[in-house]
């Protein structure tokens, strides 16, 4: 589980920083008038990036605490 979760976290980084690339790019083409509003887009996905960040770092000290409560028993 350890690795799917590594993976689906490099994958939303990866959509987010692509979407902010491209909605750039759009934007300086096309204007970013018309374009602007998708970078809430990019910043959802790099949220979801960063709350998955956080939920496993206090998912691995959770199961460390766990660890140490059995080794005592």
């Amino acid at each position: 589980m350890e690795t799917y979760n590594k993976i689906m976290q490099a994958f939303w980084l990866v959509i987010g920083v692509v979407i902010i690339i491209f909605v750039t790019y759009k934007g300086i083409t096309d204007g970013f008038q018309r374009w602007a509003p998708i970078y809430i887009l990019g910043a959802l996905a790099i949220s979801v990036f960063l709350l998955r960040r956080f939920m496993m770092k206090r998912m691995s000290k959770h199961q460390d605490f766990l660890d140490g409560d059995k080794t005592k028993k």
